[in-house]
């Protein structure tokens, strides 16, 4: 190995803008479920309070005073993961919901802006039905996003997960942040992540036994001064498994 091949440190103030993701990211490899046509959902908002929301058909939800596009993708027989926009611009929110209805869970993330030291940073909101999990905890899994796009998690703690670029354009960046899961079915976990260096929120479906991830991230763009909205599926491989040792002599 020469010099040239070793991938350095790149500081903060040299990575990419969110953007770079997004040729990379390849579509949604499963197809949009119209099931969810004519039914409601009671969905919260940042402040609180719950809205009623009409699936009117499979491509419209509404609400008193508004309407999105949505997108409702069923993981598994029952279980949806389904996606919409309100709002636009620095006043978007991107909510993102988990509705098994073989149980009646609904589990709701919603990202939205907000104004830090004079920067737009973001944030998510969370009304969860699902149980807090660790199920993904001491797992090191590798994710294929498209052709061009693999990356890497290591899954620290239930609060704490390290991410590593492999390829494409974000290749040699690594960082270790703040995350949360929550069980949905056995080896199917909802997953979320927010970065402290760029502003993206990470809202998605872990499922080990399909061996695939399906979800989306939420995310502002500087240097062009709008968000950026990424749905993502990749296909995923457990590299190992990691085990502390047991001490069991007294020292």
């Amino acid at each position: 190995m020469t010099s040239t091949d070793i991938q350095d440190y790149i500081p903060e103030d040299q990575w990419p803008p969110v953007s770079a993701m997004l040729d990379g990211f390849g579509d949604q490899t499963l197809p949009a479920s119209p099931a969810l046509a004519g039914t409601t959902l009671s969905i919260p908002t940042h402040g609180g309070t719950a809205v009623e929301h009409v699936f009117k058909d499979p491509a419209t939800v509404a609400w008193d005073g508004g309407s999105a596009a949505y997108k409702a993708i069923e993981a598994r027989p029952g279980i949806f993961i389904i996606d919409f926009v309100r709002g636009e611009g620095v006043d978007g929110e991107n909510v993102t919901i988990v509705w098994d209805r073989n149980t009646g869970a609904v589990t709701t993330g919603i990202s939205r802006f907000v104004t830090v030291d004079g920067r737009i940073r973001s944030t998510t909101d969370f009304n969860a039905a699902h149980e807090r999990s660790s199920g993904l905890v001491g797992k090191r899994i590798f994710y294929r996003y498209s052709d061009v796009e693999s990356y890497e998690h290591i899954y620290l703690n239930p609060g704490t997960f390290t991410w590593n670029c492999v390829r494409g354009g974000e290749a040699g960046l690594a960082d270790t942040d703040r995350c949360m899961m929550w069980d949905v079915a056995e080896d199917l976990y909802i997953f979320f992540w927010t970065e402290k260096v760029m502003t993206v929120e990470a809202v998605l479906l872990i499922d080990l036994r399909e061996q695939r991830s399906i979800g989306r991230m939420f995310g502002w763009d500087d240097p062009a001064g709008e968000p950026v909205i990424l749905p993502f599926n990749s296909r995923l491989s457990v590299l190992n498994t990691t085990e502390y040792p047991q001490d069991t002599h007294k020292h």
